[in-house]
């Protein structure tokens, strides 16, 4: 069974206005919100095959944060396709992932990560989950969704939500 987890960034600065979007580091609340996440990452596990992140500095700086609590080794492809994309494009991205990767993690950028997992939970979703995800998905929420099938098979409404956990909840 094919798991698809979904990373958003921690909050990032919007400190100086010169600096780019994509450019843009994270704010003190971020980082500390990462270390939550990494500490929850691993207590609960969470094993990628492999790691499709934006290559936007807040996605590569959240992603170093919370490596701490991954597996090493774990291979990660950095792609500037996951940014400032919707969930369309982000479907396809993760449709041409090769079907030797079992559990696939993305880290990126709203709105495409909460379109992508409002399109994909179906039938079978945790229900307060779901719920949590139609109201928001905010910076460093982690969301996790199991499905049958292959990459090229995802569609709508046929995967199960099974969490979303936010930096706040965890604290």
């Amino acid at each position: 069974m094919p798991t698809l987890h979904l990373l958003r960034h921690v909050k990032s600065s919007w400190a100086d206005d010169g600096i780019d979007d994509f450019d843009r580091p994270l704010a003190p609340r971020g980082e500390r919100a990462a270390g939550v996440i990494a500490a929850y990452l691993k207590q609960g596990g969470i094993s990628p095959d492999l790691i499709l992140c934006s290559a936007a500095r807040r996605t590569r700086d959240t992603l170093n944060a919370v490596r701490s609590g991954l597996p090493k080794g774990v291979p990660v492809e950095m792609t500037r396709a996951l940014y400032e994309v919707g969930p369309d494009r982000i479907l396809a991205l993760v449709r041409d992932v090769d079907p030797q990767v079992r559990i696939l993690m993305l880290v990126g950028h709203n709105p495409g990560l909460e379109g992508l997992a409002l399109y994909l939970a179906g039938k079978g979703s945790d229900r307060d989950a779901r719920a949590a995800l139609e109201r928001k998905f905010p910076t460093g929420a982690f969301a996790s969704l199991d499905y049958d099938g292959t990459w090229p098979d995802l569609t709508a409404g046929c995967a199960r939500l099974t969490r979303l956990v936010t930096p706040k909840e965890l604290v």
